[in-house]
């Protein structure tokens, strides 16, 4: 797998640009500081798009409860991959991996209180619902919610933009 090495270990915000993770950290906590009444959902969701490589784009999203919020995406290239399953569970792992670094920083900042979920490119219809019932439960066995289509925006919206 490769990432672009300028990018590595960094994230895109359309309105910051390239930023560090700890820099991406701290603007959400920034925006969750300017109104620390409302509620406010953190998501991360990966998708993927399979040209001559594959194009793996994980997004995270700190929503402000039905008023708006701000977004951050990772893009990453693999040279093969062998089946959707396989796809999909990478998907998933980078989902994981990205929740389980921010929920360690969410624990030592003390905004504990923020919902952290995970969206799934997987849903009821089409190929990817023979592989619901596995996905979900790597996700929820990793004390993560999930949600999958067509709540999973964060994946079949946000980083999907960005796969192609």
């Amino acid at each position: 797998m490769t990432v672009d090495p300028v990018l590595q270990d960094k994230f895109v915000s359309p309105t910051r640009g390239v930023i560090s993770f700890e820099a991406m950290f701290q603007d959400i906590l920034d925006y969750i500081k300017e109104r620390p009444n409302e509620d406010y959902r953190l998501i991360i969701g990966t998708d993927s798009q399979v040209r001559d490589d594959v194009c793996f784009v994980t997004a995270v999203i700190i929503h402000r409860t039905g008023k708006g919020g701000r977004y951050y995406y990772q893009k990453r290239r693999m040279h093969k991959i062998h089946s959707l399953r396989q796809k999909l569970f990478y998907e998933t792992s980078l989902s994981l991996g990205l929740a389980s670094k921010l929920a360690e920083r969410i624990a030592a900042d003390g905004v504990a209180h923020l919902n952290l979920e995970i969206h799934l490119d997987v849903g009821e219809r089409g190929q990817t619902k023979e592989l619901i019932k596995e996905i979900v439960g790597m996700v929820v066995g990793s004390g993560f919610d999930a949600k999958i289509k067509p709540e999973s925006y964060g994946a079949s919206k946000v980083a999907d933009k960005y796969t192609k």
